[in-house]
């Protein structure tokens, strides 16, 4: 039989071939021989059941390409009622390890992608690790030997490097020439009989191409003559990437293989030896790559790649999966918000981009603030009070005031390792600071002294502190009468206000900023570590301010006039 013959009558796989190429013959040798089974993935034109497979290598951490791609085979298989199957990688002995292993599949458990099958909860199809799969290898390759799909090649590494100089020499891609692919019985017994090592090499026609049909790329060919015989097995009896894979994904009935684009020139070599051995093909979609701001590919000169940094970092498993979802699909809405369950109901592999997708962090960082103020009010509040109490910012009270500190401030916070900042900030008192900026310069020229002096008159008559023990309500009551006997309102008001009290120009709402203010110095749940600066003291700075110096040394700056805090 031709080997050409090989790669006809599949409507997967269509490979023309030219008249009069010659047809190569393939040698049987039959000691070699073995009788195998091989069980066969069902066709995409049928209604099989949907399998899909994400195959990390534990060489690192998770990065955030590969967890996309977990995700989006995922929900392929989630929204098709199929099963989504993990197996591990793990054929490069000199990096791959447990640990790396472990964290990975910890990782993708945090984002929710739970599997059907893999190495840690079984299945039909295991073992679920490459490494423990070498004796199918074997075998498959015997196969494609006892067929003549595949030779030994007994060349040197001398020989071969030699091949690729004339190659290049010639300008010709770097195929290999050797004499293997001709040899006879003899030769081969000959060099057998002598122990030479040699390499199971893959039988390519010389002449023709294939054409596969992407789900997301659509129609991709390749010309046969630029691929040339390609090693399947090496001369220590590892299997080669692209064989483990393709007999993986057969052997374990992978209907769609999703997956980045990085690999789609691996397809040309994995259709051939899907054709070899007589498996009918998956249907393909190759992802995008993931893109840093400057549209190269996203590394870790970027800043955080992997999901394990952003997990350290405080995102939330829900924005992560919400955010990487949008990476390259969406649902034709403007909505960007989606749970999980959403996402399983309204993902299709078509709407996936064949473009390159760009990681904006900002954006990532916002969305994963909308799903935090998402969770159920008791809920977030408990977050934000037990962040406290574990950073020593607050110890344990009736008071109520971690219930108000959450809910003033949530809208701030899109991290929930920003919450501790976001409180300290609250409670701090940087008004020597403010003060001598340049963006407090129309405050203080605004005659923010006359304001100033209203308000420790306020403080010293105890009418402010009463008012403030009203909470919100009494400080709006007091702040509209304190305004008119200003003659002031608006920001002519509350700006001086805001600075005077927090030490800040900018912040959340003032009249529940300063009533939290007051209920910090009375409650008894802050504690020292918050660097806490309660009202009295406020007040005694307040009271030590030469305002009629910050006047003159704003207008031509001197030495400072605000003395410092004791």
């Amino acid at each position: 039989m031709a080997a050409s013959a090989l790669f006809m009558g599949s409507p997967w796989l269509r490979v023309r071939l030219l008249p009069d190429a010659p047809a190569r013959p393939l040698r049987r040798h039959l000691y070699l021989r073995r009788a195998l089974s091989a069980s066969a993935s069902a066709s995409p034109d049928t209604a099989g059941p949907v399998r899909v497979r994400f195959a990390p290598s534990p060489t690192g951490n998770l990065h955030v390409g590969g967890a996309r791609t977990a995700l989006f085979n995922y929900l392929f298989a989630r929204s098709k009622g199929g099963r989504f199957v993990l197996r591990v990688e793990d054929t490069d002995l000199e990096r791959s390890t447990r640990k790396s292993e472990e964290a990975v599949l910890a990782d993708l458990a945090w984002l929710g992608l739970q599997w059907d099958e893999g190495p840690d909860v079984g299945g039909e199809f295991g073992p679920y690790r490459q490494s423990e799969r070498n004796s199918l290898y074997k075998q498959y390759a015997e196969k494609l030997l006892d067929s003549g799909a595949v030779y030994r090649c007994f060349c040197s590494n001398e020989e071969l490097e030699q091949m690729k100089e004339v190659a290049k020499q010639r300008q010709l891609p770097p195929v290999y020439m050797g004499k293997w692919a001709s040899a006879s019985d003899a030769e081969v017994h000959q060099e057998l009989e002598k122990g030479t090592p040699y390499t199971y090499r893959f039988r390519v026609p010389k002449e023709g191409s294939l054409k596969i049909n992407d789900l997301i790329r659509g129609e991709v060919s390749w010309n046969l003559d630029t691929l040339g015989d390609f090693v399947i097995m090496r001369s220590n009896g590892q299997p080669v990437y692209n064989f483990c894979v393709t007999v993986d994904d057969a052997t374990m009935q992978i209907s769609h293989v999703i997956r980045a684009e990085e690999h789609l020139p691996n397809t040309l070599r994995q259709a051939l030896i899907y054709k070899a051995l007589g498996f009918p093909m998956p249907s393909f979609a190759h992802v995008s790559l993931i893109l840093a701001p400057d549209r190269s590919k996203l590394s870790k000169r970027h800043g955080a790649t992997s999901v394990g940094q952003y997990k350290e970092m405080g995102y939330l498993p829900q924005a992560m999966v919400n955010y990487l979802a949008l990476l390259g699909w969406g649902d034709g809405t403007e909505n960007e918000f989606f749970t999980i369950d959403d996402l399983v109901q309204k993902f299709t592999i078509n709407r996936v981009n064949k473009s390159g997708a760009v990681f904006d962090a900002t954006k990532l960082k916002w969305m994963n603030g909308q799903h935090l103020r998402s969770f159920p009010p008791d809920e977030l509040i408990k977050a934000f009070e037990d962040r406290w109490k574990n950073a020593g910012l607050l110890q344990e009270s009736e008071s109520g005031f971690a219930k108000e500190a959450a809910e003033l401030l949530k809208d701030g916070i899109d991290l929930i390792t920003d919450a501790d900042a976001a409180l300290t900030n609250l409670l701090s008192y940087p008004i020597h600071a403010t003060l001598s900026s340049d963006e407090a310069k129309p405050v203080v020229q605004d005659k923010i002294s006359e304001v100033a002096s209203g308000l420790i008159s306020a403080y010293d008559n105890g009418e402010l502190t009463q008012a403030l023990a009203e909470g919100r309500d009494g400080w709006q009551k007091w702040v509209k009468g304190f305004g008119k006997s200003l003659k002031r309102k608006g920001k002519g008001l509350f700006m001086p206000l805001r600075v005077l009290l927090t030490g800040k120009l900018h912040g959340p709402d003032m009249g529940g900023s300063i009533a939290l203010i007051h209920k910090a110095g009375i409650c008894g749940a802050v504690t020292p570590q918050s660097n806490f600066v309660t009202l009295d003291e406020r007040f005694r700075i307040l009271k030590e301010v030469d305002w009629e110096s910050l006047v003159k040394e704003q207008e031509s700056p001197a030495e400072s006039a605000i003395p410092a805090a004791s």
